[in-house]
């Protein structure tokens, strides 16, 4: 059964590059359209293109799958689960406190779905040197990225990469939940809420509220923060596989 992994923003697939080869079974990690790859053109990147792209590329992909997405690939992650378009073994997402119903968007996402203000703050991301102190390395030092993944990301930020993350972002507003939560139904099958206690978006409660409402369980990692998978590779590979060997 493979595992499917859908990366977040700003990234692409290589933040799986670490955790992969310790899962112990056969892995695909996709690439967002915008995020190290082309847009198709005439694209909107909207939160429904991603998901239209997400539940396409899964049925290509012989099943049933072991979802699991990071960041905005857990969001698009839970709403694959709850449509039930494509045939899924488990899913497992991270930043379910996003999820909410009441969520209200970090200061950082409200910057960049502001007009103007979202256009000024990627034009600077793109314009400073990685050791700025406003750079986009510098940022993901900040919240626990490896100085080696710290710098990969700051390189592979493009305008592409930017535009599609201020497309994104406003179309999600005021939450995921606004529209996605009026037909929002229980997955069929088995779901798994990671909360990394030491990630800088994260409200445990609300992770936990939003896992009985997908009728999934959770389980805490107190020590490791949003990049979870690049801060301590084993520790999450161990939470991974023990999910799924319980389904087994």
């Amino acid at each position: 059964m493979p595992v499917v992994l859908v990366h977040g923003v700003p990234e692409t697939p290589e933040v799986w590059d670490e955790l992969r080869p310790l899962l112990g079974r056969d892995s695909i990690a996709l690439s967002l359209p915008g995020f190290g790859t082309p847009l198709p053109k005439g694209t909107t990147a909207t939160k429904e293109f991603y998901l239209r792209w997400l539940t396409d590329a899964l049925k290509e992909v012989d099943g049933p799958i072991d979802l699991v997405g990071h960041d905005w690939g857990a969001l698009l992650s839970a709403r694959i689960a709850t449509t039930g378009a494509v045939p899924l073994r488990s899913w497992v997402m991270d930043v379910a406190c996003i999820y909410h119903p009441s969520y209200v968007w970090h200061d950082l996402a409200q910057t960049w779905q502001t007009p103007e203000a979202g256009e000024a703050f990627m034009a600077h991301a793109l314009s400073v040197p990685e050791e700025h102190p406003q750079s986009t390395a510098t940022a993901m030092r900040g919240w626990g990225v490896p100085e080696a993944h710290a710098r990969a990301m700051n390189a592979r930020l493009d305008r592409t990469m930017c535009d599609a993350i201020l497309s994104l972002y406003r179309s999600a507003t005021p939450n995921v939940f606004a529209d996605w939560g009026r037909t929002t139904t229980t997955p069929h099958c088995p779901g798994l809420v990671l909360i990394p206690k030491a990630d800088h978006v994260e409200d445990p409660a609300r992770s936990q509220e939003t896992a009985d409402i997908l009728g999934a369980r959770h389980i805490e990692i107190p020590h490791l923060g949003h990049w979870w998978m690049l801060e301590d590779p084993e520790r999450s590979a161990w939470e991974l596989t023990t999910f799924w060997d319980s389904l087994d």
